[in-house]
């Protein structure tokens, strides 16, 4: 397609014709891929001659393609870019980057950003080069600092807004950011020239301020990580730190500052400002401070503490002045400057140069900044949802000089209390008492506002600190609750948020309590929306503080009712935190409402989902909300668990969403929506049909993309298999075995996961084991004998066993097992090491039956103790968990065994290794054990049962970590340790019509079958040589016999106990 052709087209996507729309963009997507055309579209875009708006749509259909072709997804994946192609647009781009308009300098921009992150160093190597160039021409100094700023920012240390909000950090690595050294060390020399140039010209233009800023933006990815070694170099530092601080004293020019205050902080001088404080401030919190220093930055640091601190503090504080004196000053630049003094309390060099003009600050500067303002008002009664908004966005907390301001004063009282709390404090009561002297329609409104927010944010100071702390609920009845009937709406507001702050105070007068708590509700129905929002904020505190829930019971339906209101005005996750307290506070009492509430959730979900959609941003308070919303789901059908009746009644109002998110549209729920699924399908009377259905959405998401919930999608497969039993095993339509399997054998194979990714496979085919006997249980062929033979056939059986018994050794420092803590897991491994006793000594020598029999010992005494201190502890976890196979994050205490490799305090790397690497082999293989157990003594466990009646099936055997039902919960492992050694265990192997075993095992080749022949019939194998056990007895060391005796003592105690046991049963069932 020539060049003017494709205008042709890019202007008929223009066409106000939806017809002629389509049809342009077909034909653009039609030719997207022909040689020339990603040519051809740049030249349309630095064409001067061509229509704008056809050179617009000709940049986001270039930058679009860059994006999505520009660098393969998938190592063999075909370029869809020809080499000659991508050659000449990186050679014209840099070229005309700087010519074009700044609307499209901006896609050309997005454009070379993906380029050089694709393509620098290694396909780029002339890049750095062309930069250095034209920094020396006068005329290309603009497009090479353009360049050399999105070139610096790919070694940035790069973190995203979630990673602020839950502070965890994502650094580039020493190897990735070591091309920035290259970039420092072959461009700052000619920075530094065009800086010390730009600064020196008189009267400036807003030209010189773009050039400035782009140089502040490259010094700033340059060092955000680290300072590179030639700025180590004092001379050239301090260069750079004269310009800085000359920027940072000097006046913005005064011709050509907008006077709109929203054009006014974006103008490029207050641009060059802002970026200026924000390098010093990173300079001197990160790399300035002595505390947080590596030895070789020492030097560095002592000499920008010494040299610069100072100068910076001064012309921060000049900067402040201009609040002060009612100049401008952008919020951001005093939100960067606060933060500076901030820092600078704790460290008494810097504290003593503070500490003269402290109080003008505090008073003058800092708290006017606390109080309401003329643009609060005007938002308040212009856009009361935006007040909200932004009152509870944690994003606009990082740049409010209000949030800075409290910050501040918070920092201040708590490491320079002692000089400065009581001077604080009688400032605030100053302006509490002028308010109560001052006329109605003279009172300093505002002011009281911000004394309230002082107090409010100095609560945790106050709450432990004499003489305040016993004045609290008396300053509480004089300052604060008059206000909940103040006339002005935003000191309602502020008496609410006061009020939920001390809501934890002892109150001598519970009549005080009941006064404030009676006070927010009823600012649930206030007139003003932002203070029915501080109100429900406040009800919180109130709620989980509240000793007499009687005072909340008689209004709980009303209360219900207006939080409903208030969710359908706003979506705020805040409000849905209170619902949850409310919820967890009131348990089963919220049965009556838990539809309602399910309902009212669910639409306020939709309302959520649907506005983050349209924002197009993870982060926005919609999806916040959103994910709040399913988290109070679950709240809700965990407080009513014990009336499964309710999940009949709650599921077809939950099914669309669980329906809809488990897909690729709830990548950002998943998590939450599957712990829903958990419940329905755990706490329902019976999984329904329609719960069926989910089934095939989290198993094409588990192959897909969700290989990292793999642990939360365990749990309600789980629930399916154990509680659906007979339909997971009947339904053909769809086959839920072979989708299970195909599934597992997947997973297991694939080379590219980790272990713990494959972990929750081998854990499922045990719950299929645990549930499923008598049906699949009845196709497999397991004994001790056979096991061998496999594991010595593919010649690893010498490794499992080392493995195994290495595993079985390590503990930590502290003398804690690394590996098998749960209890159930020790007693896999008691009863798979027990079944092999019975072994002949052709099949286990001598050396080994030792190991293993001293390994069982072991095991069972650290069980006893393991079981007798969790009965101790029963009463306190009566029911935590939902399921025995606990989700990574529940997983982490005691009762984990994800950690299959050494500790790390143990430090042998090498061996942790190896042992990682063979985890998920082991994990299959004591399952192969746990097999070997519940299928040979499907027979004669009866023997050990309280009462035969418990072989019949329940679909309720589900309980906590601890208590997991299964079969080998009928075995006890005492006994049946004692029958192995005594020659009494006989193995039952069940008849079957199959002529063929056909075993599957995962190993690091990927999946290995394995078919050995299927005897018939019935087969008896017996402890062969009793004398062995004799032997072993008599060459046991003290600690063993006694161990042994022990085990042998206990084994008695549990067969008279199990038999009482059976004797009650049978009693109280025959008087029945």
């Amino acid at each position: 397609m020539d060049l003017h052709n494709l205008a042709v087209i890019l202007q008929a996507a223009l066409s106000p014709n939806p017809d002629e729309r389509k049809a342009a963009e077909n034909n653009l997507n039609q030719f997207q891929y022909a040689p020339q055309h990603l040519v051809r579209l740049l030249q349309i875009i630095v064409d001067n001659n061509c229509d704008m708006a056809v050179r617009q749509v000709a940049s986001i259909h270039f930058k679009n393609f860059i994006a999505k072709n520009w660098a393969p997804l998938e190592p063999n994946e075909q370029q869809k870019i020809l080499q000659s192609d991508k050659d000449m647009v990186r050679d014209h781009i840099l070229v005309f980057v700087a010519q074009v308009p700044p609307l499209l300098r901006v896609q050309l921009g997005e454009c070379l950003k993906t380029i050089i992150h694709a393509d620098y160093p290694e396909q780029w190597p002339h890049l750095l080069d062309w930069v250095k160039h034209n920094l020396q021409q006068d005329q290309q100094v603009y497009g090479a600092l353009f360049v050399l700023r999105i070139l610096s920012r790919k070694y940035e240390y790069v973190y995203t807004i979630l990673a602020l909000v839950v502070c965890r950090f994502r650094f580039k690595s020493d190897e990735e950011r070591t091309p920035v050294y290259h970039i420092v060390e072959e461009t700052f020399g000619h920075l530094l020239n065009i800086f010390n140039k730009l600064v020196q010209i008189a009267n400036p233009s807003l030209e010189i301020a773009d050039l400035i800023k782009l140089i502040c933006k490259i010094f700033w990815s340059s060092i955000y990580l680290e300072i590179p070694k030639q700025l180590f170099d004092p001379n050239v530092f301090n260069a750079w730190m004269i310009l800085f601080l000359n920027v940072l004293e000097r006046p913005v020019p005064s011709e050509g500052e907008p006077a709109d205050p929203e054009l006014r902080k974006s103008w490029g001088w207050w641009k060059v400002k802002k970026w200026t404080v924000h390098i010093l401030n990173r300079l001197y919190t990160r790399f300035g401070d002595l505390k947080i220093q590596n030895p070789e930055n020492k030097a560095f640091a002592q000499m920008f503490q010494k040299s610069y601190a100072g100068k910076i503090l001064e012309c921060h504080l000049n900067l402040l002045n201009r609040i002060r004196v009612g100049s401008y000053l952008p919020d951001r630049i005093t939100n960067l400057v606060l933060q500076y003094l901030n820092n600078s309390i704790s460290k008494n060099s810097m504290y003593n140069l503070l500490q003269p003009r402290l109080d003008v600050l505090l008073f003058e500067i800092v708290f006017p900044l606390m109080c309401f303002n003329d643009n609060d008002q005007k938002l308040w009664e212009e856009d009361p949802h935006e007040y909200v908004r932004k009152g509870y966005d944690i994003i606009e907390d990082l740049y409010s000089p209000r949030t800075a301001s409290m910050d501040f004063v918070s920092e201040l009282v708590r490491k320079r209390g002692k000089e400065n709390l009581q001077k604080f404090i009688h400032f605030i009561v100053g302006i509490f008492k002028r308010y109560d002297e001052t006329p109605m329609e003279f009172k300093p409104y505002r002011q009281k506002d911000g004394a309230l927010l002082a107090i409010g944010a100095l609560c945790d100071k106050l709450k432990q600190t004499e003489p305040y702390k016993s004045e609290l609920e008396r300053m509480l009845v004089q300052h604060v609750f008059p206000e909940f009937s103040s006339p002005v709406g935003h000191l309602r507001a502020k008496a609410a948020w006061v009020a939920g702050q001390y809501a934890h105070i002892n109150f001598s007068d519970q009549n005080n309590f009941r006064k404030a708590l009676h006070s927010v509700v009823a600012g649930l129905r206030d007139p003003e929306l932002p203070v029915r929002v501080d109100s429900v904020f406040a009800l919180r505190s109130f709620v989980e503080a509240c000793r007499d829930l009687n005072e909340i019971r008689p209004i709980l339906p009303q209360l219900l009712d207006e939080f409903f209101k208030l969710m359908n005005e706003v979506e705020n996750e805040d409000l849905v935190f209170t619902l949850e307290t409310i919820v967890d506070k009131f348990g089963e009492e919220m049965a009556p409402y838990a539809l309602g509430l399910c309902q009212n959730l669910a639409a306020a979900f939709w309302r959520c989902m649907n506005t983050a959609e349209a924002e197009e941003d993870a982060d926005d308070p919609g999806a916040l909300a959103a994910v709040g919303c399913l988290r109070a789901i679950s709240t809700i059908l965990e407080s009513v668990s014990r009336l499964p009746h309710l999940f009949v009644q709650i599921e077809s109002t939950l099914l669309p969403i669980m329906r809809r998110m488990l897909t690729t549209d709830g990548q950002e729920v998943f998590e939450e929506v599957l712990e829903i699924v958990s419940y329905m399908t755990f706490f329902s009377p019976t999984i329904s049909l329609d719960m069926w259905s989910l089934w095939p959405l989290m198993i094409e998401a588990l192959a897909d993309w969700a290989i990292d919930f793999f642990p939360n999608i365990l749990v309600p497969l789980d629930n399916y298999i154990s509680r659906g039993t007979v339909h997971f095993l009947a339904c053909k339509e769809p086959d839920y075995q072979q989708s299970l399997w195909t599934m597992i054998s997947s997973i297991m194979a694939d080379k590219n996961l980790e272990d713990a990714d494959i972990e929750p496979a081998p854990k499922l085919i045990e719950v299929v084991f645990q549930n499923c006997k008598g049906q699949i249980a009845d196709a497999l062929f397991y004994n001790s004998s056979l096991t061998l033979s496999i594991l010595h056939k593919l010649g690893v059986a010498t490794e499992v066993f080392n493995l195994w018994f290495q595993m079985l050794q390590q503990v930590k420092k502290s003398g804690v097992r690394v590996n098998f803590k749960r209890e159930h897991d020790k007693k896999v491994c008691c009863l798979g090491l027990a079944a092999l006793l019975p072994l002949p000594s052709d099949q286990l020598p001598g050396e080994a039956l030792g190991r293993v029999f001293k390994a069982t010992l072991d095991l069972l005494v650290a069980y006893k103790d393991q079981v007798a201190e969790s009965a101790k502890e029963e009463e306190a976890e009566d029911d935590d968990d939902m399921d025995g196979f606990q989700t990574d994050d529940e997983d982490d205490g005691d009762g984990s065994d994800k950690e299959m490799g050494v500790d790390a305090e143990d430090g042998d790397e090498a061996n942790s290794i190896r042992l990682q690497k063979l985890a998920a082999q082991v994990c299959t293989f004591l399952l192969l054990f746990y097999v070997i157990v519940f299928f040979h003594l499907r027979f004669q466990a009866r023997s050990f049962r309280p009462n035969d009646e418990d072989d019949d099936d329940s679909d309720d055997d589900y309980s906590d970590d601890e208590e997991l039902q299964s079969p080998i919960d009928e075995v006890d492992p005492f006994i049946f340790f004692v029958d192995a050694v005594k020659g009494n265990l006989v193995f039952s192997i069940c008849s079957v019509k199959l002529q063929k075993l056909v075993i599957l095992l995962p190993f690091d080749e990927g999946l290995v079958f394995f078919t050995l022949p299927f005897p018939p019939g019935i087969k008896v194998m017996q402890a062969s040589d009793p004398l062995r056990f004799q032997n072993l007895t008599q060459t046991l060391d003290f600690h063993y016999q006694a161990l042994a005796n022990g085990v042998a003592q206990h084994a008695d105690q549990r067969r008279l106990e199990i038999e009482k046991e059976k004797m009650e049963k049978a009693s109280a069932a025959a008087s029945s």
